[in-house]
């Protein structure tokens, strides 16, 4: 049950904290309320990834950018009330269509709350991306780095899709990579601590013209000079997995995902809440946080 529906996120934090404590950090209570963030005036889209049931994923912010869960994306206790659980599945992702507002011009901010529960066998698993293989379609991509792993390690040799912008393995740490709007190759930027599995971390990247900037639960941990401006593509948004997105049919109100090559490369396994973009490189992420 989404507690926030009858009574409001502002209520409901309060009693969260201990079932947040307890139950996604594995410890007590923490002693201090924890927000949800809401959509502001650079707020893009905010998916609360909340709802209880159903393929629908509706979105707070200003433009209502509506997506949709693959049948294996499925409903969970999140950071903030409800969450998305993703499992190592083809079928397990959330889809929006493209919509230029997504690739913010002036200034970029992607972030969410995320708890993996293990890194990939290949190069990354992306929490969230405008990217696809097919030609001018690149945009950005925010990923958590992978074991980079090869046969016989791994399972299966993989497509190695991003190879280029993960050459070695670096499992756990976040990458943020963009594609230059001038001719030129993708830059990939890593974050220089790693992610946890098991907990709940607030990761964000944020892109202002001038400088990359890559936080974790709050805090800045790296930055990387970089002049330019991201590509204006006609690339969807793709949560939680990495694929070819043409091969996307309706089933049963749910999308269904019918590659050829059906072995999950790129899946994100685990939970993702509170995914939001901004139109400009935020500073701030005390939300949530102490």
């Amino acid at each position: 049950m989404n507690a926030r529906t009858f009574v409001g996120r502002a209520a409901v934090a309060a009693l969260l904290v201990t079932a947040a404590g307890c139950a996604h950090h594995g410890g007590a209570a923490e002693g201090h309320t924890r927000m949800a963030p809401e959509p502001d005036s650079i707020t893009v889209a905010l998916w609360h990834l909340d709802e209880t049931a159903g393929a629908r994923i509706g979105d707070s912010g200003p433009f209502r950018i509506e997506a949709t869960s693959g049948i294996d994306a499925r409903p969970t206790f999140g950071r903030f009330g409800g969450g998305r659980g993703f499992q190592r599945t083809i079928q397990s992702f959330v889809f929006a269509p493209q919509n230029p507002v997504l690739l913010p011009r002036e200034g970029f901010t992607v972030e969410a709350w995320i708890y993996p529960d293990a890194y990939g066998q290949y190069e990354d698993t992306p929490i969230a991306a405008c990217w696809t293989e097919e030609p001018d379609h690149q945009s950005w991509l925010f990923s958590l780095c992978g074991r980079n792993l090869r046969p016989p390690q791994a399972t299966l040799p993989g497509p190695g899709f991003h190879y280029a912008l993960v050459p070695t393995a670096n499992p756990g740490r976040l990458l943020f990579a963009i594609q230059p709007d001038e001719a030129g190759a993708p830059r990939g930027f890593l974050s220089l601590r790693t992610v946890d599995l098991g907990r709940w971390t607030h990761v964000a990247a944020t892109f202002d013209g001038t400088v990359v900037k890559l936080y974790i639960d709050g805090l800045l941990d790296s930055q990387y000079a970089y002049r330019g401006r991201i590509r204006q593509t006609a690339a969807p948004l793709l949560v939680g997995n990495y694929f070819d997105p043409k091969q996307l049919t309706g089933f049963g109100g749910y999308l269904r995902a019918e590659p050829i090559d059906v072995n999950p490369y790129y899946a994100f396994q685990g939970k993702l809440d509170e995914l939001r973009i901004s139109s400009l490189a935020r500073t701030d992420f005390s939300y949530g946080h102490r």
